[in-house]
């Protein structure tokens, strides 16, 4: 029975159909291989199926280099990725060392001054601002505990913050320079006269009750006079920028640019003992007085 079906035009049909089935898969699957036994053969039907088998072989490389290409371009994107968070990392770190550096000068330049200067200082940090816009004030680690009380003067380096206005054991509120509620006795170097400054609502100060004969002029800074508690003689406030004289008034005002941004200030001096201090350098001993002659 299987000899007369191969026999019959209708299995020799299948039987050569399947040959060709076998051959195809074997060109795909072993394309380097088939090429090389056609290439040995180079009979008729290694000439008709080299073209095909030629493209089957160049598609094979084409994928082959395309997927190796493909896996190193996957490593360089995770070694990238890797490299990335390094970078973010140390970028972090070094911002934080940074932010630290600077804490440690600002900190050493308040240990240098409170070391300079005669009175009795506590350091302290500001740990909050008024965020209600009612007052211009900051709130600082410090209070009662560590000697801290109402009316104290506060400063930095670079001259006057505020003042202290209210207390608890461990936090202190001072009242900031800028604000319309302080007032502050002060100096003017160059000519000696005197005046209350006191905070404007847009962010600075102004010197007020300025004599009316007093040659004051842009650009003259002005200190603490001393004669009022709370600040020491000669603590930097500000500098002049523009001076109102009024036709009929008794006395001048003149605008201040402080010379401590206190809307930035982070670390501050409490000064504990300044009243002291203004009386050893205001009052002077006299001498003996010696007896009148007879």
């Amino acid at each position: 029975m299987w000899m007369v079906n191969v026999r019959s035009p209708y299995g020799a049909r299948r039987l050569a159909l399947g040959m060709f089935a076998l051959l195809l898969a074997a060109l795909l699957l072993f394309p380097g291989q088939s090429q090389g036994l056609f290439d040995y053969l180079d009979g008729p039907v290694g000439q008709l199926v080299r073209l095909p088998l030629e493209a089957v072989s160049s598609l094979d490389q084409g994928i082959s280099a395309m997927w190796q290409q493909y896996v190193s371009l996957q490593h360089v994107a995770d070694e990238n990725r890797r490299l990335k968070q390094d970078m973010d990392w140390l970028r972090g770190e070094n911002n934080q060392l940074r932010e630290a550096a600077s804490a440690t000068q600002r900190l050493a330049s308040l240990l240098r001054f409170k070391e300079q200067a005669l009175p009795a200082m506590v350091a302290a940090q500001v740990i909050g601002r008024d965020s209600s816009n009612r007052f211009r004030s900051v709130i600082l680690n410090k209070g009662e505990s560590d000697g801290i009380q109402k009316d104290m003067g506060v400063i930095t380096p670079a001259g006057v913050v505020g003042r202290v206005v209210k207390t608890t054991g461990a936090t202190a509120v001072v009242l900031l320079l800028t604000d319309p509620n302080n007032a502050i006795a002060g100096l003017i170097q160059r000519t000696r006269d005197e005046g209350i400054v006191e905070g404007v609502p847009q962010g600075h100060a102004r010197l007020k009750y300025i004599p009316m004969l007093s040659a004051v002029k842009e650009g003259d800074h002005v200190v603490t006079s001393g004669l009022v508690g709370g600040f020491p003689r000669g603590l930097a406030i500000g500098t002049i920028t523009a001076i109102d004289r009024e036709e009929g008034a008794l006395f001048q005002t003149a605008e201040l640019a402080p010379e401590v941004d206190v809307d930035r200030v982070e670390e501050v001096l409490v000064i504990q003992a300044p009243q002291s201090q203004s009386a050893d350098q205001t009052v002077t001993r006299p001498g003996p007085v010696s007896k009148p002659q007879p």
